[in-house]
């Protein structure tokens, strides 16, 4: 079969694959690059792109209508498709649709001179696209000072639903349309800027001065509100050089380009844009993870200059304070009148922000605290259009508005759908404090390194504590009542509630009489506050609300001795408008007090706890009405009616933390608080409510797991919201109550993939599980377990029978721990650890636990750094071993020796029935000792080679050596150093070959 011949089969072949790879991302721009490519080579007349490109028609039609037109042109066209797809889709996004045999020549022609400008706009069409990307309007100026284009034709061009390159498209169809003069015009403006030394990327270009003078004043008011950090006393600050420590960051989505850790300036930049046509980076992670800080210290890196130095104007806004925005505002209203006003010229000013998008950035903080959901139903293009300030943050966000403005939002995770996802070029995850963090952030919280020193030291003693510390909120609320901490008393914090409670005493015994610090003395003397507070908290959670009135603290009777107790702070807010505005230091803080208030309050509806434990119920109950929460600032004073429209998202993850303060302040251990604050009675009542609650709901889990196909095992696909009952049965420390969860549960696999898992939660996995009746399989991939979760988890490694922790930041340190507490596991026999950050430093460990351990079944270690002399470290296990069936290497860096020592302890298995070394850089040499394998094995069956660099010399001896075995089933080698008549050659004389 010819290569030419095969592109056009292969075409209906990968039909659904080019479809999805070309369109699943909801952006036109792979499409459109690759129409550009065959324009520019001549497969495709202009006629050919005018039936493809018919406006409003569906991306996925568009893209039909293209393979359909090449597959009638024959295989050239196909064959030049498979070359333009290859250049225009990014790294391993591809490699489903590769056409292995045709290189990627797919520029312009070479060689064949246009004889027209006319023509040179469609044989030159892809660096035209390229280089006339943001300089449309230059462009456009050009075309109309030469009476080639009227205002008519620029505002067509301009329109802002197109993306730049789509402007710059629809400029060169125009100019066609216009004739040769024209096209002349546009290509003396682009030679024009090619030889210039000033470029396109205008380099040496100064902004207006009335700009300058403005980004002056801009950075001013930014660098003022970033430099200091608020702490939790309320009254002092602490400057942000001195305590920020930055936390793991991590893309979303893997990427083959990214390896080590992100920085702060790959938060913005280039790296792992997945969508090139987009504009907003989302920073996800979960509440007191860090995300405003780390948003502050980018505005004040701006501010000074050393960072994010590509953008001209930073303009913050936080959306707890736009929440209580009640006018109806337009772009410039929003950047002018609520970020920072201009001394002058504000038209010029605003005129040029429109003309360079790509000199400003936009961040939004806390996208979740809005209490509308994210929708993209109203669509607005106009920059002065006035709307409300929801839905112009969300036309930004999706580029409607303000096309080509970088625009970076945080938010939790649980509040971010696929309706805004497709509109991101990129997520970056914020997964809290490492080890290296929590020693780095202590050590700059104390000025005295004995202090802190011991601190840590205490830390490293309370295993539980050290993983809630993983958290930076917890970790300063830890840090800073070392004190409490070091003083022991009655038992370290094990729970978020303790960690809670310890910071509520430190703060009310600072302002206590000593007699009153004893026991719960401290509690009785400020319980007035309490509930003042709580009140305030519990009503705000109700309805989204986090900034608070003067109205709203008279209403639940906060005092100004309230107020300086130090957990309400006032609001900040760069407008113009300076109002007396108070929140909670917090989100995590008023949930707190809310859960406080719940527990305590003699008034509190008997409905209100299994509403809070039901969120979804609560829109139409005492937890979810205005007419209980009205007392919030002005943005709580919409209808009900209006509210029960609206997405609940973030409201429900409130409610849900709330309902993890309660689950812990009920625990046996803290009920002796609330003996003088509500009757013991009622307390007790609440507990069994609480109970029950949970045992309801993790029932309800296990009624929704299907009964397992035909010869597999049962298996529970677990949801984030399983995570969080598991959570409030932790912070209950109750034995009883976690045995009773798990008493209907009966599977053998249990699955909590993508379900955000950290240490914390890791913590409370382990408390639970350890009461397992039968050991399962723990699935955890895609996770942020690090090596402080894999310390959390030892508890309850006896209850494991499988291990899977595939891309969870692993480190050599978290397997020395996992397997010194594994190999004394009996149940403990299989694991799986692709894409971590493991090295040769880990195989000693392995080595031990396949000398020690006889069961032992499945190990995979792919898509790590382990090189030859890791794979020898593991030869020396797999020597004594006799139980292993299962071993995965894939993507690693063993090599040729490294494949020679691994096959010289296995020709003699008895017991492997699957082994894989794709894309190791193994050759000839390494295929001849694997050989010996197959030749001697009764076992094996699967032998995977892909992406190696084998000749026919390697192949030809894995072909002697399947000769003398025929329980042999496949041996994998695509992508190997072989010719396609080599290939097809060496398929017809082994079958069980495959390429």
């Amino acid at each position: 079969m010819s290569a030419s011949m095969s592109a056009q089969e292969l075409l209906l072949r990968q039909r659904t694959q080019i479809l999805h790879a070309l369109c699943s991302s909801g952006s036109a721009e792979h499409l459109d690059q690759v129409l550009d490519i065959l324009l520019s080579r001549g497969e495709l007349a202009p006629e050919d792109y005018q039936s493809i490109q018919v406006p409003g028609r569906a991306l996925y039609t568009n893209g039909r209508r293209l393979l359909d037109l090449l597959h009638a042109k024959g295989v050239d066209a196909c064959a030049l498709f498979y070359a333009a797809l290859k250049q225009v889709l990014p790294g391993g996004q591809g490699a489903a649709c590769s056409f292995p045999g045709f290189c990627s020549s797919g520029g312009e022609k070479e060689g064949n001179y246009p004889s027209t400008c006319a023509q040179a706009l469609l044989t030159q069409r892809p660096s035209l696209v390229s280089e006339l990307q943001g300089r449309v309007e230059d462009a456009l100026h050009s075309l109309v000072i030469t009476g080639h284009f009227s205002s008519a034709d620029c505002n067509d061009v301009r329109l802002p639903i197109y993306t730049p390159s789509q402007q710059a498209r629809r400029l060169l169809d125009h100019v066609r349309s216009k004739g040769e003069s024209a096209a002349e015009v546009v290509l003396c403006y682009v030679q024009q800027k090619r030889g210039s030394g000033s470029s396109l990327d205008q380099e040496n270009w100064t902004p207006p001065k009335v700009v300058l003078k403005y980004q002056k004043k801009l950075s001013s008011s930014v660098s003022a509100q970033s430099c200091f950090l608020s702490t939790y006393g309320g009254t002092s600050h602490m400057h942000l050089d001195d305590i920020y420590t930055e936390g793991q960051l991590e893309l979303a989505q893997y990427c083959d380009d990214v390896h080590g850790p992100l920085g702060l300036e790959d938060v913005v930049g280039a790296v792992g844009t997945v969508n090139r046509e987009a504009d907003t980076v989302l920073v996800s992670g979960d509440a007191g993870g860090g995300k405003s800080t780390l948003l502050q210290r980018l505005h004040l890196l701006w501010a000074r200059g050393t960072l994010l130095r590509e953008f001209l104007l930073l303009f913050p806004f936080s959306c707890r304070r736009l929440n209580s925005e009640q006018q109806e505002l337009s772009v410039k209203e929003l950047l002018f009148e609520r970020c920072c006003w201009p001394d002058r010229q504000r038209e010029e000013i605003f005129q040029f922000i429109l003309d360079h998008p790509h000199l400003i950035l936009f961040t939004f903080d806390g996208l979740d605290e809005l209490k509308q959901g994210f929708s993209d139903e109203r669509r607005l293009c106009c920059p002065t259009q006035r709307a409300p300030v929801h839905i112009l943050l969300f036309n930004l966000i999706q580029g409607s508005l303000m096309k080509g403005v970088r625009k970076v939002v945080t938010s939790r995770p649980e509040a971010v759908g696929p309706a805004l996802k497709k509109h991101l070029c990129k997520e970056v995850l914020l997964q809290g404090f490492t080890p290296g963090g929590i020693d780095s952030f202590v050590r700059k919280h104390h000025r005295d390194p004995a202090v802190a020193s011991k601190v840590l030291e205490s830390l490293r003693t309370k295993n539980a504590l050290l993983g809630l510390c993983h958290s930076p909120v917890l970790c300063w609320i830890v840090s800073h009542c070392h004190k409490e901490l070091l003083g022991g008393g009655e038992g370290s914090p094990q729970t978020i509630t303790d960690v809670y409670l310890m910071i509520l005493q430190h703060f009310f015994q600072h302002r206590s009489s000593p007699k009153s610090n004893a026991g719960t003395s401290w509690l009785r003397e400020h319980l007035d506050t309490v509930l003042h507070l709580g009140q305030l908290a519990f009503e705000g959670i109700g309805t989204s609300c986090f900034i608070f009135s003067g109205a709203a603290l008279d209403k639940c009777g906060v005092t100004e001795k309230d107020i300086c107790m130090g957990f309400l702070v006032q609001s900040r807010d760069m407008s113009r408008t300076h109002s007396k505005n108070v929140e909670f230091l917090h989100l995590m803080m008023q949930c707190f007090f809310a859960a406080l208030y719940i527990v305590l309050s003699n008034n509190a509806d008997r409905s209100v706890i299994s509403n809070l434990f039901e969120p979804q119920n609560t829109r139409d109950t005492a937890l979810g009405t205005t007419s209980c929460f009205g007392v919030c600032s002005s943005s709580t004073e919409k209808p009900r009616q209006a509210l029960q429209g609206e997405a609940a998202t973030a409201e429900t993850s409130n409610l849900k933390i709330t309902a993890t303060f309660v689950s812990g302040l009920l625990s046996q251990r803290h009920r002796s608080l609330w003996l003088h604050g509500c009757p013991s009675a009622v307390t007790e009542k609440r507990v069994r409510q609480v109970v029950r609650c949970l045992s309801k709901g993790m029932h309800k889990h296990f009624k929704s797991i299907p009964p397992p196909v035909g010869g597999e095992k049962k298996s529970m696909h677990a949801m984030p919201g399983f995570v969080w009952l598991i959570k409030c049965i932790y912070e209950m420390q109750d034995s009883r109550v976690a045995k009773d969860a798990l008493s209907r549960l009966e599977v053998d696999h249990l699955k909590l993939t993508y379900c955000h898992i950290g240490p914390v939660e890791c913590t409370a996995l382990a408390y639970v599980l350890q009461h397992l009746r039968n050991p399962v399989g723990l699935q955890l991939d895609n996770n942020s377990v690090g090596d402080v979760g894999v310390e959390q988890l030892l508890p309850c490694m006896h209850n494991c029978n499988s291990l899977y922790l595939r891309n969870n930041n692993i480190t050599d340190e978290g397997i020395r721990k996992l397997l010194a507490t594994g190999i004394h596991c009996d149940s403990f026999r299989k694991i799986a650890l692709f894409n971590n950050k493991l090295t040769d430093a880990c195989t000693q460990h392995f080595s031990h636990l396949l000398k020690s351990r006889q069961d032992f079944l499945s190990l995979r270690l792919g898509n790590n750094n382990i090189t030859e002399e890791g794979a020898k470290q593991l030869a020396e296990g797999l020597k004594s071993n006799r139980s292993l069936k299962y071993l995965g290497l894939w993507g690693n860096k063993i090599g040729d020796a490294g494949a020679v020592a691994l096959a010289s302890a296995l020709q003699s298995s008895t017991s492997l029935v699957w082994l894989s070394l794709v894309g190791n850089g193994v050759g000839d040499a390494g295929a001849g000792a694997l050989a010996n394998i197959i030749r001697n094995s009764t076992s094996l069956e699967e032998l995977w080679l892909t992406e190696n660099c084998i000749t026919r010399t390697g192949v030809e001896c894995l072909i002697q050596a399947l000769e003398n075995n025929t329980l042999m089933k496949s041996v994998w080698l695509i992508n190997n150093d072989l010719t396609l008549e080599e290939v097809e050659e060496l398929t017809q004389r082994e079958s069980r070959l495959t390429f």
